[in-house]
C-alpha cells in the first residue's frame, strides 16, 4: 500500500457542504471497491459514485466491513482503491495487517472511522493508510478523498474547466466568455485557454483576430493523437497569459459528435492549464449536455425576456440536479436596456431561479460591435469602460479568486511606484 496521508479532519455531527470555491480535480479511471458497515455510509459511496468527478472511476459497494474485504481478496485481486468502514468496536490496526497480506502493492486504502485520535491516526499512517475519513461522511467527504489521491498537491489550481452557453441564440455568450477569458489572463494572471466548441459557426478567432490553420477540430477527429504535445501545436497564441483552440468556422463537413467525442482534449488540457473556458454554442445534444455537466463551473448567459428566461429556468433546474455536490451554476444578464423592448427584470428573474444574476450587463451595441469587427476586447477599445469590471467580477467568481484588494495610499506611495518603474 502506498503511504499518501493527510491530517485527520475535525469531527463534526453531519457533513459540512462543500466550501464555494473548493475545487476538487474528477479522478482518473480506476477501480473503487467499498467495504461499508452502516447504511448510512453505503449510502453516501454510492452517491458519490454518481458524482461528475468519479465519473470515469468503477465504483462497486459491499457491505461488512473489513472482515468482508479480507475474505473478498483471499481469492482476487485488489482493485486501485479500497474503503473500508470501521465502527471502532473491531480491532482495526489488526485487520489492516490481516488485509496487508492478501493486497496487491499500489493499492491505495481509504479508513472511515469514529475515532478521533492521534495516535490512531499516526499508525494507521505507518500501515500505509491512503486517507482517514471521520463518520459520519457525505458524498462530497467521499468524493475529495478519493480524487485527492489521484492530485499532486503543488496541481491544486490546475484544471479549472469554465463553461460558458447562451440561454438562447444571440444572447452574446461568447462575447461574455471571451472577455471574461480575456479578465482571467490579464487581470488574474492566469494561464487560460478558450476553447471555441462551436466548430461551424464559432467567433472566437475573430473576436483575438487569430487565423490559426489548426484547432479543435484536428483534435476532435484525430483521438487517437491527443496528447499534450499534439494539443499544445494546435494553440494559438493570444497573450502571454490566452491561448486560442480556434474553431475552424467552416462547413466543408458535417459536426456530428458522440457525447464523449470532447473527452481527451479536456482531460489533456485539464492537466496543462490552470483555467480552460469552454464557448459552448446554444445547442441541446450528448456532446453539449456532458461538457456542462462535467465542468467545474458554469455561467449561464441570458437576455431579458420570456424564452430566455424558460430556458435558463431549465438549464438551472437540470443543472443543479445532475451536479448535487457542486455549487449552483451561475447567470447573467446580457443586452439590458435595449430602446423600446419590453423587458423583463432582474428582480423577476431572480424570483423565478431563485438566485441573483452576477452581472447585468447592459445594451451598448457602440462599443461591443466596434470591439468585434475590429478583433479586439472591450478592454483594448475603451479601458475605463463600466463593462469591464463586471467581466472581472465574473471571472472572480467562476475561478475561485478573491477580489483584489487596492493597497492604501501613503506618503511614500509615489516614490515607491517610481522604483516599481525602474
Amino acid at each position: 500500500m502506498i503511504s499518501y496521508a493527510r491530517q485527520p479532519q475535525e469531527e463534526q455531527p453531519e457533513a459540512p457542504p462543500p466550501p464555494v470555491d473548493e475545487h476538487i480535480a474528477p479522478s482518473p479511471r480506476v477501480s473503487v471497491q467499498a467495504f461499508c458497515e452502516t447504511v448510512e455510509t453505503a449510502a453516501a459511496v454510492q452517491s458519490a459514485g454518481e458524482d461528475r468527478r468519479l465519473g470515469k472511476a468503477h465504483l462497486k459497494i459491499q457491505m461488512g466491513g473489513m472482515a468482508a474485504a479480507i475474505e473478498a481478496y483471499r481469492s482476487a485481486p485488489t482493485p486501485n482503491v479500497i474503503v473500508l468502514e470501521s465502527d471502532g468496536r473491531n480491532d482495526l490496526l489488526g485487520g489492516l495487517d490481516q488485509l496487508a497480506t492478501v493486497c496487491d502493492a499500489g493499492t491505495r486504502v481509504v479508513v472511515i472511522g469514529r475515532i478521533n485520535d492521534v495516535m490512531l491516526y499516526r499508525e494507521l499512517v505507518r500501515r500505509g493508510v491512503s486517507d482517514y475519513v471521520l463518520a459520519p461522511v457525505g458524498a462530497i467527504d467521499v468524493v475529495r478523498s478519493i480524487c485527492n489521491l489521484f492530485s499532486a498537491p503543488e496541481a491544486k489550481a490546475v484544471g479549472r474547466i469554465i463553461a460558458v452557453v447562451g440561454a438562447k441564440g444571440g444572447v452574446g455568450a461568447s462575447t461574455i466568455s471571451h472577455n471574461v477569458a480575456w479578465a482571467i489572463a490579464r487581470d488574474l494572471a492566469m494561464d487560460a485557454v478558450v476553447a471555441d466548441l462551436d466548430l461551424a459557426f464559432g467567433t472566437a478567432g475573430l473576436d483575438y483576430n487569430q487565423d490559426p490553420p489548426q484547432g479543435i477540430a484536428d483534435a476532435v477527429f484525430s483521438p487517437d493523437r491527443v496528447d499534450t504535445a499534439f494539443i499544445d501545436r494546435l494553440l494559438s497564441k493570444c497573450t502571454d497569459h490566452l491561448s486560442l483552440l480556434a474553431a475552424p468556422a467552416t462547413l466543408d463537413r458535417v459536426y456530428d459528435f458522440g457525447s464523449d467525442a470532447f473527452d481527451a482534449v479536456f482531460d489533456t488540457l485539464r492537466s496543462t492549464m490552470p483555467c480552460i473556458v469552454l464557448d459552448v454554442p446554444h445547442q441541446w445534444s450528448g456532446w453539449t449536455k456532458r461538457a456542462l455537466i462535467g465542468a467545474d463551473d458554469i455561467l449561464i448567459v441570458a437576455a431579458p425576456d420570456l424564452a430566455n428566461l424558460r430556458n435558463t429556468k431549465n438549464l438551472f433546474d437540470l443543472l443543479k440536479a445532475s451536479r448535487p455536490n457542486d455549487r449552483p451554476p451561475l447567470y447573467c444578464l446580457n443586452q439590458v436596456g435595449v430602446p423600446k423592448r419590453p423587458e423583463i427584470a432582474a428582480t423577476e428573474f431572480a424570483k423565478a431561479i431563485e438566485s441573483q444574476p452576477i452581472a447585468s450587463i447592459p445594451f451598448e451595441p457602440q462599443i461591443f460591435g466596434s470591439a468585434a469587427n475590429n478583433g479586439q476586447m472591450i478592454a483594448e477599445i475603451s479601458a475605463n469602460h463600466k463593462s469591464i469590471e463586471m467581466f472581472l467580477q465574473i471571472a472572480q467568481r467562476l475561478t475561485g479568486r478573491s477580489e483584489t484588494k487596492k493597497q492604501k495610499s501613503s506618503l511614500f506611495s509615489p516614490l515607491i511606484e517610481k522604483l516599481r518603474g525602474k
